[in-house]
């Protein structure tokens, strides 16, 4: 077994473990807090999280395995075709997930006066079905039409036909292409132009706000030199804070998706065969995308913060409270046995 070999699984096994910490803390804030639970958002981030805890509990640990020699991986042909159809059907809808999330923030920024009537929970309902629809159909498809296999390249079971020929090849070229299509390339869109009008409206938001500030600062001429630089640091800090949110939304999918996307695109109409290295580094690239997921649309917002430091303020009362019970306890106990010994009872 080469280093690369052992580099990549133990990078593998980095995503899986930082995957399933981090996304099922997002399910205990979803469950713990019902202010979560009421938000139109919470319920594509609970299925962009559900997506992403199966596929870390599923197709990542069998890429470890075919990269530790076990290739195919353990289970079968009948367990491969499984994991094949489980990594389309999820890395679909995580994507349209992120779209969906999209679509809502930028009808919150730019509509917010009607956002409670434009997003209500039966759109977010028809647009998780849609999702579902939308990825199961591309799902079924290659699995009715023996396109689901065991991938060396990427050392994972996903779609690939390996005994293609001809018209067929054809065929399963033309549905890959349209699956990339209608998947990554449609939610890339629709993240550049819903976040890059949320990025405009934010700005002018934040140009407004630096106006009346400087004609503030103008008007109290007498205000002290310190203050004034406050002021001015925190218009900028505003204004990149803002860029910055856009850009981790929309570089983390370009990120992560775009080598994995090109590359079995590529592998399509060129002869010339991908280095397994290579294959397996876009894989990781792809998974590790379910270990951002909980942080970017998630875990650093203000409410799941929150909610993280309540549940960790509630765990440790709790067990201050048990202490401090097991210690009266314990004491009333020594009260009740110390004087039939002549001892006194040491002071708590």
């Amino acid at each position: 077994m080469h280093a690369a070999d052992v580099a990549l699984s133990v990078l593998l096994a980095a995503i899986i473990v930082v995957s399933l910490l981090a996304n099922v803390l997002v399910l205990v804030c979803f469950v713990y807090n019902a202010e979560i639970r009421r938000q139109v958002p919470g319920l594509f981030v609970l299925n962009l999280t559900c997506c992403n805890l199966l596929l870390a509990s599923s197709n990542m640990p069998l890429t470890v395995a075919g990269l530790l020699g076990h290739a195919p991986p353990p289970g079968g042909h009948v367990l491969c075709q499984l994991a094949a159809f489980l990594d389309t059907f999820l890395t679909s809808n995580s994507m349209l997930s992120m779209a969906a999330l999209s679509i809502d923030r930028w009808v919150a920024v730019v509509f917010p006066l009607s956002y409670h009537s434009r997003m209500r929970r039966r759109d977010a309902v028809l647009a998780l079905a849609y999702a579902w629809l939308h990825s199961l159909g591309f799902a079924v498809a290659p699995a009715c039409l023996s396109w689901l296999d065991y991938h060396r390249p990427t050392a994972s079971c996903t779609l690939y036909s390996p005994e293609a020929r001809a018209s067929s090849r054809a065929h399963f070229a033309a549905y890959t292409v349209a699956l990339h299509a209608l998947t990554f390339l449609l939610v890339l869109v629709v993240l550049c132009v819903t976040y890059l009008k949320v990025l405009q409206v934010a700005r002018f938001h934040c140009k407004r706000i630096d106006v009346i500030t400087m004609q503030t600062l103008v008007l109290l001429v007498d205000i002290h030199p310190s203050v004034r630089q406050r002021c001015l640091e925190e218009q900028r800090k505003r204004r990149q804070r803002a860029t910055r949110k856009i850009s981790t939304f929309i570089g983390t999918f370009v990120i992560c998706f775009t080598p994995y996307v090109l590359t079995r695109v590529v592998e399509l109409f060129v002869a010339v065969p991908i280095s397994p290295y290579w294959g397996v580094l876009c894989k990781s690239l792809a998974y590790s995308k379910a270990a951002c997921d909980p942080f970017v649309y998630s875990l650093l917002r203000h409410q799941y913060r929150q909610t993280c430091r309540d549940i960790i303020n509630r765990f440790l009362k709790r067990r201050s409270l048990n202490t401090s019970a097991c210690w009266t306890s314990h004491s009333k106990t020594m009260e009740l046995t110390l004087p039939f010994t002549g001892t006194k009872a040491p002071k708590p």
